[in-house]
């Protein structure tokens, strides 16, 4: 539970799936997204405001369900 725990706090404070894997030594980052992908409740929205920003539109608000 307390790996669990970790890794959650890790991904909600932004940290990459990458890094977290790294650092819970799982063998690829697929893993750690399997297992902890809904704690990233970011996930794609620097993606969206980048493509905004080259556009010049505002960014969408995306609000959590």
């Amino acid at each position: 539970m307390l790996r669990h725990t970790y890794a959650s706090v890790i991904l909600e404070a932004g940290e990459s799936v990458v890094t977290l894997a790294r650092w819970l030594g799982h063998s690829s980052p697929t893993i750690a997204l399997d297992y902890y992908a809904h704690f990233m409740p970011e996930a794609g929205g620097k993606g969206r405001g980048a493509i905004d920003d080259l556009l010049g539109r505002p960014a969408a608000v995306v609000v959590a369900a």
